[in-house]
């Protein structure tokens, strides 16, 4: 149930190329759930009792309610009902595995692992939340390893076991009120670091960020772990960076050897991190590291992290997913590597997760040199009397800030950007709600 969301729909992927007969429904039909349908799963719009029939096993996404009828019907019948993070469980433990875990930049890394093990000749299967271009695919099956991303806003990840955990950050992402709408966040941001430190733990070894702050403290006693990133100390470290307009070489050294030269095709440093940490665990599995360098230079990222998504009038046209505070201020440092002028376009995401930031997001903004800021995207939240776009637009404007325009419909924004293009612009589209349609008019991509 739920086929049409990104997760489930990988999951759908990797157990048809298993061998298994897989079936779905979801209450609209969408582009992928026509692919499914095209790759031979059988997709049903709507849910009903009837789709059951012959069925031994009912996986439901986190977004069904427990008691859905359908869901009663299965258990009635006898079925087992499985949540996802169950059968993830049994992915991860069928063979060496992978997870990739942290509060932003999973489904970058984990693309990039992905497609770093391909290049290097190993055969890995994928889990990934979001699309490859290179597998055109959200999932991979391959003979292994199993590289899977770990979604923290689901409480039950804190159980599954990996060979090697890829711990990327911790943040306060995904942090709510209980019994709401927000139910599947976390009440505190305690709890939810707390979880962090038993999946990590739980991993046969972990290769974790050095330059993030803190995450050595949330490793097991004497368990096995490496470090990479771009600060000293480093077990993998990319070192003598040199950036340009589309992305940043550097040298890859493991303990003070040199391992190669490497290139990620996407500005910012956030994108070194993540393609080192590709590079590092491609090497762990025993990958040639001068075929993984290769395979991550043409590697442009997922859809909707970084995507070119055309031009306007000599200016590029960029999307990304970034949704808090620390993503988008690495998307506005990675436009600002362009040298163009940086034009933001923000769709803020959920009123609570809003409330929570809007200082730390209005901050992430500031280094833009124009920020057009719509209407909140509440991802089915209920409205927070209060709460709304023009507060980080008055943050923002008390620091200074003179290149603000608060459009609330997309209408405005594309008219706005049309009648004010300019070459030497780069404008990009951010945020998880459907801000994206702005740059695919704007670029006159169909959607």
């Amino acid at each position: 149930m739920g086929i049409g969301g990104i997760g489930l729909s990988a999951f759908a992927r990797i157990l048809k190329a298993r061998g298994f007969t897989v079936s779905g429904c979801d209450s609209a039909a969408s582009e992928l759930t026509r692919q499914l349908v095209q790759e031979g799963i059988e997709v049903s719009v709507g849910h009903g009792a009837s789709h059951l029939t012959g069925v031994d096993v009912l996986i439901a996404s986190e977004a069904v309610e427990r008691d859905h009828p359908e869901i009663a019907a299965a258990r009635a019948a006898g079925t087992e009902v499985r949540p996802r993070m169950a059968l993830l469980s049994e992915l991860l433990l069928s063979g060496p595995s992978v997870g990739v875990v942290g509060t932003h930049g999973k489904t970058t890394t984990t693309s990039m692992i992905a497609v770093a093990m391909y290049g290097a000749g190993l055969d890995p299967a994928a889990f990934v939340g979001g699309i490859i271009p290179q597998f055109g695919s959200n999932a991979r099956a391959g003979q292994g390893p199993f590289v899977a991303e770990i979604d923290e806003s689901d409480q039950a990840f804190q159980s599954l076991r990996c060979q090697t955990a890829v711990f990327l950050n911790a943040d306060d992402d995904h942090i709510g009120t209980p019994g709401k709408s927000q139910a599947v966040y976390w009440e505190t941001v305690e709890e939810q670091h707390a979880a962090f430190g038993r999946f990590v733990g739980q991993a046969q070894q972990v290769l974790y960020c050095h330059d993030w702050p803190g995450l050595p403290e949330f490793l097991g006693a004497g368990q096995v772990a490496l470090g990479y990133g771009v600060q000293e100390g480093a077990d993998y470290r990319a070192t003598e960076l040199r950036p340009d307009p589309e992305g940043t070489s550097f040298t890859v050294t493991f303990r003070g050897e040199v391992l190669g030269q490497a290139r990620v095709a996407m500005p910012g440093l956030h994108n070194v991190q993540n393609a080192l940490a590709a590079l590092a665990t491609t090497h762990l599995y025993g990958g040639e590291f001068v075929h993984a360098a290769a395979a991550l230079a043409e590697f442009g990222g997922p859809r909707r992290r970084w995507e070119r998504v055309g031009s306007l009038d000599g200016a590029i046209i960029i999307d990304d997913y970034a949704h808090n505070a620390a993503k988008v201020a690495a998307v506005v440092g990675a436009a600002r590597q362009t040298g163009r002028r940086v034009r933001i376009v923000f769709q803020p995401h959920r009123y609570l997760r809003t409330q929570q930031s809007w200082p730390r997001l209005a901050d992430s903004l500031m280094p833009a040199d124009e920020v057009i800021l719509l209407d909140i995207a509440s991802a089915g939240e209920d409205v927070i009397v209060g709460i709304d776009s023009t507060l980080i637009a008055h943050r923002m404007y008390e620091q200074g800030h003179r290149g603000i325009h608060y459009l609330p419909a997309q209408g405005q924004a594309l008219a706005y950007l049309r009648g004010s293009v300019q070459p030497g612009d780069v404008i990009v589209t951010v945020g998880a709600g459907d801000v994206w349609k702005i740059g695919r008019e704007l670029a006159g991509v169909p959607f």
